[in-house]
């Protein structure tokens, strides 16, 4: 055949020496031949340092069109005009399929990383035909294209669609990718693109669902899709995301045709939607065993396609999480981190590993500044571009995640399947870990996932209404204290009260740095904050859109503080400004006394203060905080701790409405249906439950939700909740890990086991109790109003409050050193308290010091069901980093155990034949309280079930030596299961209104009428 040569020229090459290529048609591909010829264009020693020849398959002819325009411009007498038109006739004989629509519109921005060294660079050549048409070739290695590199191999399947940038020049070959890549990483790159079935249309994807779910459907397939047109960190994967391609590995044995064991699907170019549902045999086949890394997110959007996934066999990242919970310092449970671990991969022969590789060490670029030049952030193109424009590499990196998988699998069931399964601390007869993860993990595995999907509904309407209650109160905060500050400093009306630094110099102005006493903060100093109140400085005729404030310390002397940032500075953290501030804030009436929603609250007095509030603080000096102390004048020391709780509760508003408020009322994190869907996960070390997009598991407790976000939660129309909770689950799980008989005792006599604990603790008020000066508990009988004497909790409440704090911070391993700072007294004192619960407890310290020296010689602690606890580091621990292990080993076998004890219950539930014939639902489970929802009409019948599930959730019996207690009513939304009182605040009367109504006019507050005025227009709060 004929050749035509064109050049590839680089800045920095050698200027005697030029590489030439020719164009050559082998039947199905175009391939570029690299020959090497000096500056005269004579041809060099076919033994020099050529390039090689990369040809590749693919059969878009568009693609071929997109390099053939940027040939075809005519240049009069240049002989460089038959090779274009030789290379257009080579590119006929080969198409014979219909040009694809125009190229994808990508929408999505480039995702930003940080720098890494391990991420590669870019540089580009020049790629000149004739020295007329330039053609940029990006190479990722940060070099330009000399001629060392790997030759340029274009095929059909390569080039794309005709764009401005195509036409102007090539971008980014995957050829160059793969070249810039270390030289083990492209060998096994190239070995795993020959082994790669390409599946893009439906005639192949027939012929390969029918041999996965006939001749190989007895093998465990792993399974990983990639998804475009999702942010995964804010969005939930129900109803969101595109699917672009998903791969399969069936391992060495299955053999797809010419010894290819990868099944790598092309669903964004290869038939979309159609091409998927092909695999629907496969995907929804129960019997066919598939393992995935992060189950639910593959599992969520392949079902926004219409299939229903099944023939779960196992979660890679939850059978990691079994074998060690404790790998948060090592890297992690991410694909990545846990194949290239040796010791994870250890099942795995040296010469079969090949670990997932990210993306970033890939496809990384630097992103290009303004001036050209390099910068330190790396970029990852969109995924579609990368399928589309890396085509080889992005296949090889797309199948390597499902080898990984399977190779992970097959590791960790090697490794479970070495650890013995102990049962309530006995060994389980020959049953392991594996066993374990069998009858328990994979099951909840799929509640969980099944939660996910069903989600739960929310009121927006009710969410918004209480944002602008949350964000009136807030104000109103920031206004109180900017109010109290601007009385010592005059400035401080406008500074912003979120800014450390502001806060910091009003507190501690002159302190000296706690670890370089060279260093002080000065007493005052000038700040530039916005001029919101549009302030007309001296000497200016308008105002600045900035403007300068003076702020000096507020106390003749620094706040006392015992809290540090890492530089040394006082800290002025959330738990720094409540160490200042003190527990006033608890029953101090914030709303009533600076309650002016015009924002004109100068006059605003302290002496709108309750005068309960103020004899309860006065009575209880151990109310205050620190910031009491710094002033002489008492009052003002009361009036500086009511203040500082004020920049608490913005801090606390600010999370509320953060993290709940506003979240909730997203559609990043719901599906199609309006109801919510958060990421349930088992990720932490105890086995509990967390959650994302949102956190509810870090729903405020309930005397703590001053907005009852809990009501936004509702029921669908002709639907219920069922809210079923646990009491004192942990407490009941401590009685029986330490067989504790006076626990046990008071658990089985019922009632109070707060108040029996102070009971027990203190003999004074069993001698009150036996003299009936007070009742431990009183049960109203029709008529009765009151109890004759006051009850125990009233009486003695402060007992009762260290009681209860007793119950569960030695649950949770606290010491008395941590008490005593709780309590603000010494340790000598918390000490004694602490004796004094022992007293009646003597097998709990036993109990607990076996623990302690079980984490010491095993390295371990387990849970009730057999899961272990790891602490690898306790040999080489400190004396503060030993006082954490000794903790987490108390800790962890009650925490773990309640885990345990909840994922048994939801399992019972979910497979209780009943409950799925009424039609309820699983929807969320936080702590000791799962969630369901159903049809109004057998909620009751439903309930009674729900309880009898979770009373014996170890396949029917309970285990434990206590009952478990358990709670469960029915209700429209998730607060008035608690029965809690409705609050309204009226704008018109600027006041509070309670009022208790029934469960459905919650839904109607703005048209329910304010009893001050009359008028409607109440918000609830």
């Amino acid at each position: 055949m004929k050749s035509h040569h064109w050049k590839l020229v680089t800045s920095d090459s050698d200027p005697r020496m030029v590489c030439r290529y020719q164009a050559k048609s082998t039947g199905s591909d175009l391939i570029i031949e690299p020959i090497r010829v000096d500056k005269e264009g004579e041809q060099v020693s076919r033994n020099s340092n050529i390039p090689p020849t990369h040809p590749t398959g693919g059969h878009l002819p568009d693609r071929t069109s997109a390099l053939l325009t940027a040939f075809r411009t005519p240049f009069p007498g240049s002989p460089l005009l038959p090779p274009a038109k030789q290379w257009e006739e080579a590119a006929q004989n080969i198409k014979k399929e219909k040009l694809q629509s125009e190229v994808y519109k990508h929408s999505r921005e480039q995702h930003v990383f940080p720098p890494d060294h391990a991420a590669l660079d870019s540089a580009s050549a020049e790629l000149t035909y004739g020295g007329n048409i330039n053609i940029a070739v990006n190479d990722v290695n940060g070099q330009k294209f000399d001629q060392s590199r790997q030759g340029l191999s274009l095929s059909r399947k390569e080039i794309g669609q005709p764009s401005p940038e195509l036409t102007n020049g090539l971008k980014e070959s995957s050829t160059k990718t793969l070249a810039s890549l270390p030289l083990n990483l492209r060998k096994g790159f190239s070995s795993i693109y020959d082994s790669v079935l390409l599946v893009d249309n439906i005639t192949i994807a027939k012929e390969v669902v029918g041999m996965l779910t006939n001749k190989y459907r007895h093998l465990v397939h792993a399974c990983d899709t990639e998804v475009a047109q999702i942010d995964v960190k804010q969005e939930t994967p129900v109803d969101h995301g595109e699917i672009i391609c998903f791969s399969i590995y069936s391992g060495p044995e299955a053999d797809f045709g010419n010894g290819k064991s990868y099944v790598w699907v092309d669903v964004l170019d290869g038939g979309g939607r159609d091409l998927l549902v092909e695999f629907a045999p496969f995907f929804e086949d129960p019997s066919i065993k598939k393992v995935w890394h992060n189950y639910s997110f593959d599992n969520h959007v392949i079902e926004n396609y219409g299939l229903k996934v099944s023939g779960f066999h196992a979660d890679t990242m939850h059978m990691a999480r079994l074998w060690d919970s404790s790998r948060r310092t090592q890297g992690g449970y991410s694909l990545e981190a846990l194949s290239g671990d040796k010791k994870v991969m250890s099942g795995i022969k040296k010469e079969e590993l090949f670990g997932k590789i990210s993306m970033k060490a890939i496809f990384g670029r630097k992103k290009i500044k303004k001036d050209g030049s390099e910068g330190k952030i790396m970029t990852i193109s969109p995924v579609e571009k990368l399928q589309r424009e890396e085509r080889k590499p992005w296949i090889c990196y797309s199948v390597l995640d499902a080898k990984s998988t399977l190779q992970l699998y097959e590791s960790l069931k090697s490794q479970l399947s070495k650890m013995p399964w102990k049962l309530d601390g006995k060994s389980v007869d020959g049953k392991t870990i594996f066993d374990f993860y069998e009858e328990y993990w994979r099951p909840f595995g799929e509640i969980l996932v099944k939660m996910e999907t069903e989600g739960m509904l929310v009121d927006r309407g009710y969410l918004a209404e209480i944002e602008k209650v949350a964000k009136a109160e807030q104000e109103i905060a920031v206004n109180r204290f900017r109010n109290w500050a601007a009385k010592h400093c005059s400035d401080a009306k406008y500074m912003n009260v979120g800014s450390d630094t502001q806060l910091r110099q009003l507190f501690f102005g002159g302190i000296a740095n706690s670890k370089n006493t060279d260093e002080t903060l000065p007493f005052e100093k000038i700040f530039k904050v916005p001029n919101v109140d549009k302030v007309i400085e001296d000497g200016k005729k308008t105002a600045t859109k900035f403007r300068n404030i003076k702020l000096h310390r507020i106390p003749d002397a620094p706040l006392p503080t015992d809290i540090f940032t890492a530089t040394g500075w006082p800290s002025v953290s959330g738990d720094a400004l409540k160490s200042l501030a003190g527990k006033v804030s608890a029953d101090y009436d914030f709303m009533n006394e600076d309650l002016q929603l015009d924002g004109n609250i100068e006059n605003a007095s302290e002496n709108e203060v309750s005068e309960k509030q103020k004899s309860t603080v006065d009575a209880d000096k151990s109310a205050y905080g620190l910031a009491f102390q710094a002033f002489e004048n008492k009052e003002e020391g009361r009036e500086a701790c009511h203040a500082i709780s004020a920049l608490c509760e913005v801090c606390s508003i600010d999370s509320l409405i953060s993290n709940f408020i506003l979240p909730l009322q997203g559609s990043n994190i719901s599906g199609k249906n309006g109801r919510i869907h958060c990421s349930l996960n088992i990720n932490t070390e105890t086995g509990r439950l967390s959650a994302r997009r949102p956190n509810l598991q870090n729903q405020p407790a309930l005397e703590k939700d001053r907005y009852k976000i809990r009501q936004a939660f509702i029921a669908a129309p002709g639907n219920s909740l069922i809210v079923a909770d646990y009491g004192q689950l942990e407490l009941r799980i401590l009685a029986h890990l330490a067989s504790c008989k006076s626990m046990m005792d008071a658990f089985k006599a019922g009632g109070d086991f707060h108040s029996r604990t102070a009971m027990n603790m203190y003999p004074y008020i069993r001698q009150a109790i036996n003299e009936k000066q007070v009742l431990l508990e009183w049960h109203p009988q029709p008529g009765e109003d009151k109890p004759p004497v006051p009850l125990l909790k009233d009486a003695f409440a402060s007992e009762r409050r260290k009681a209860k704090m007793l119950n569960f911070s030695i649950a949770y391993g606290k010491t008395p050193v941590g008490l005593a700072r709780d309590w603000k007294v010494t340790v000598k004192e918390a000490k004694q308290t602490v004796d004094l619960w022992y007293s009646d407890r003597k097998e709990v310290l036993t109990w607990q010091e076996e623990r302690k020296k079980e984490a010491c010689k095993d390295h371990c602690v387990h849970t009730l069901l057999g899961r272990a606890r790891r602490f690898p580091s306790v040999d080489n621990a400190s004396y503060s980093q030993k006082g954490h292990i000794e903790r987490a080993a108390i800790n962890t076998p009650v925490q773990g155990s309640a885990a345990d004890v909840a994922m048994c219950a939801m399992l019972e539930i979910s497979k209780n034949a009943r409950l799925k014939e009424l039609g309820w639902e699983l929807l969320l489970q936080v702590h000791d309280e799962v969630i369901l929802e159903g049809p109004t009409e057998s909620a009751e019948v439903a309930k009674a079930i729900v309880v009898e599930c979770m009373s014996k959730p170890f396949n029917g019996k309970n285990i434990l030596q206590v009952d478990l207690s358990v709670d469960a009513k029915c209700a429209q939304n998730w607060l008035h299961r608690n029965g809690a009182d409705v609050k309204f605040f009226c704008q018109n009367a600027a006041a509070f209104l309670i009022w208790r109504g029934p469960e459905d006019v919650w839904r109607l507050l703005t048209q329910w009428p304010c009893n001050f005025c009359d008028r409607g227009g109440g918000t609830g709060a």
